[in-house]
Formats: C-alpha cells, structure tokens, sequence
C-alpha cells in the first residue's frame, strides 16, 4: 500500500481523533494534513507500523494545539461548545459514521474539562480501545499514570452521562413534541418535557447576544424558548437534524439560521439543552428556510 491510499484509508480514523480532542472540523482538518506531511517526509525504513505511527502522530499535535487552544478559549466570551456537525438527511451514512458514537454535544460538553492528556487517554483507551502500553508511548508517561488519568476521567464523564439510554426514535419522538410546543410558544408544554433540574448552555462566542451563563430549571429553560416566540411572533421555524450523531434542532427566525440544538434526554425528560449561535460555527449548516421546509 502506498503513502497516499495508507493516508486515504486511515484519514476518516484520524480525523475522528482530532475533532474529539478539538471540536472544531478546521482545526482537525489541519492535524490531519499535519500528520499527511510529516509521513511524507519521515524516513519510511524508519516507520515500522505506518497506522499506529500516524496516531500517536495525530493525537501528539492534537494535544498540542489543545494547550495553545486553551488560553483563546480562557478568553472566550461566555461558553464554549465545539463546532456542530450537521447531517439533514438520516438516510446519508456521509463519512462522519465514524463519530456516530461517543460525539454528542453533551459527551464533548464533559471532555471541555479534561486536561488535553487526560482527553487524549481517556480518548484513545474508552472510544478507540488502544492498550495502555500504546497510549503511554503516545503521550511519553507510564501505564500506570495513564491508567490513573483514564480512571479519573471515566469518573468525571460518568457522573454526567444519563442514567437510561433513550432509544434513537424515543429520543426524535420527544424532540417532536418539544418543537411543537417551542414553535407554539407553549411554555406550559415545554416544562412538561423538561426535568426539574434541566440547564442549557449557549455558545455565541461574542458573535450574537448569547447567555452567559448556565441557565437552571425547567421554568428558565423553557422561558427562553419562550421569550424568542414572543419577541418574534410566527417567525421562529424549527428543523429536525442530526447534529453530532444524535436527533437536533436547527432554529430559524425571520428565516435566517440563529442556533443548532443539541438535548441530553434521560428518563423520557430533556436533561440538558446545548445551543451554538455563534455564527462562525455555522458555516456549513443551510442558514435559511422557507415556510414550506
């Protein structure tokens, strides 16, 4: 197998890698093309095993951009989500199946408070099931400290998974209903679908007025929904998508894209809502729908 078909077979793998450590398609797109370029201009005597090279390759300049990433982001006007990734038809495999699992918005929501080591283990031994021996000679620690850094970030992620999986079509069929009443400016209806304790964080990034905090409880999550029906009677339009593998929203108004949705359901009750506003990560998300969508 040549350089470049190696590359092209192990590039889907690769990028999977850099987006979960990321969250941003443009800053995983250049880990990969780095990682392109140095096997490319190696010693290729030098290079044994070609795919595990290219990983530890990958997920080396992943942490390393995620350390410079880190004071930008301490920066950050309000709350960092990663950049969604947006599929309109479900019946499209679309190269992304390989973050159809362990991508949600709420799973990379946990990852944000990792340190960049502690994602890279807890990443290469949970999601890509490498042995502890590869993932100390990927980040130059022993096996046990990388065993201590997985175990501690298992812990921190469970405590925010929910307690029940929802199946795909519960998890639409709630989102149905929910969209109805956000549509209908029923508030009532929508803490309904809330659990008591749900948050939602929003992303505007400085772009658009965005909330700046976490905001708690049903009757909160549901009045901001509310109050954008209110502020903007009959033109406020939903799509249904799937945004980082799992069933979204996107959210129109006058038209013109203003968010994508993502929900962490748990019992048959939205746990968590994640909304990015911020325009420049809604490049490629369609940004405008007619009344007939």
């Amino acid at each position: 197998m040549t350089d470049s078909s190696l590359f092209a077979a192990l590039r889907p793998r690769l990028f999977a890698i850099a987006y979960r450590m990321l969250g941003t398609r443009a800053d995983a797109d250049d880990v990969v093309q780095d990682a392109w370029l140095r096997l490319h201009g190696s010693d290729r005597a030098a290079v044994q095993a070609p795919e595990a090279w290219l990983v530890t390759i990958a997920t080396r300049l992943a942490i390393d951009r995620l350390r410079a990433r880190q004071s930008e982001r301490s920066a950050y006007v309000g709350w960092w989500l990663p950049e969604p990734i947006v599929e309109l038809d479900e019946r499209t495999p679309e190269s992304s199946a390989e973050l159809a699992s362990e991508v949600s918005m709420a799973f990379m929501w946990v990852l944000e408070r990792l340190s960049p080591e502690e994602r890279a283990a807890f990443l290469m031994r949970q999601v890509f099931e490498h042995e502890y021996a590869d993932i100390a000679d990927m980040l130059g620690k022993s096996e046990a400290a990388c065993r201590q850094m997985v175990h501690r970030a298992q812990q921190r992620v469970q405590q925010q998974q929910p307690r029940f999986a929802v199946p795909r079509e519960q998890h639409r069929a709630l989102l149905e209903r929910f969209m109805a009443a956000a549509q209908n400016g029923d508030r009532a209806a929508m803490k309904t679908l809330l659990a008591d304790d749900a948050q939602l964080v929003a992303d505007g990034g400085g772009k658009v007025n965005s909330y700046l905090r976490v905001l708690h409880g049903a009757g909160r999550v549901a009045g901001s929904f509310w109050s954008l029906e209110h502020q903007y009677p009959q033109q406020v339009m939903y799509r249904q998508a799937r945004i980082n593998g799992e069933p979204g929203l996107l959210r129109y108004v006058g038209g013109q894209l203003e968010s994508a949705q993502s929900f962490l359901i748990d019992n048959d009750r939205i746990v968590a809502v994640f909304i990015v506003r911020n325009p420049d990560k809604l490049l490629g998300v369609p940004q405008t729908i007619s009344p007939a969508a």
